[in-house]
């Protein structure tokens, strides 16, 4: 039996079935998921990127992934954007066995590599938010009189956030999809929704 995306196998809201009055139609066909995979592979350059390029009704063009190890993700606070390596699948809501398999879909709670946005925010207000654990919020740059004032109000970072970044790694969410799209992007997770997820990764652990 084939994939179909039609809805005339389905019940109506009381339970009852619905009554088939046609075949099946070639519109309502569909195609086996794209499953992406996170890929951790250095060796090959083709190895760590895999995107395949489908004709779908209508003569459009769809890109599938089929393995990615990077995506564009912006730091809403700053509206900054960095590419950056994708490290690993912390969270899926849908299903456990997507986060076993470092499966790549909408919505995925990702973790990723920090280190171009703590890069942005050494060059942009002069401190270091890295592994040395210094105090982004109670520390100022001396050598820089000029910049002191224009960066005030830029040294607040939460504090959740500050702890992942200390350990290079930061929660982040992906909102592209992957089989459809071909890319990987997403956004830095942040305020109640970080620490929403931060609760249910903890009470996975125990």
């Amino acid at each position: 039996m084939g994939i179909s995306r039609d809805s005339t196998h389905k019940k109506r809201s009381t339970g009852g079935l619905m009554p088939v009055h046609r075949k099946k139609r070639a519109q309502q066909k569909g195609r086996p998921q794209s499953m992406t995979k996170l890929t951790t592979k250095s060796n090959i350059l083709e190895e760590k990127k895999r995107v395949r390029s489908i004709r779908v009704r209508g003569g459009g063009i769809k890109q599938r992934a089929l393995r990615l190890f990077e995506g564009n993700f912006s730091w809403g606070t700053y509206s900054i954007t960095r590419k950056t390596k994708i490290l690993d699948v912390k969270y899926n809501a849908t299903n456990n066995e997507l986060v076993k398999t470092n499966t790549l879909v909408k919505n995925s709670i990702v973790e990723i590599d920090s280190t171009p946005f703590k890069e942005w925010f050494k060059l942009k207000c002069g401190l270091d938010i890295g592994p040395k654990k210094q105090d982004p919020v109670t520390h100022n740059n001396s050598s820089n009189k000029n910049d002191s004032k224009s960066n005030a109000n830029e040294l607040t970072i939460e504090k959740n956030i500050l702890e992942q970044f200390q350990h290079q790694r930061v929660l982040a969410c992906i909102t592209s999809r992957p089989g459809q799209s071909g890319r990987a992007d997403g956004y830095i997770l942040e305020g109640k929704e970080l620490e929403f997820y931060i609760k249910k990764l903890q009470s996975k652990k125990k």
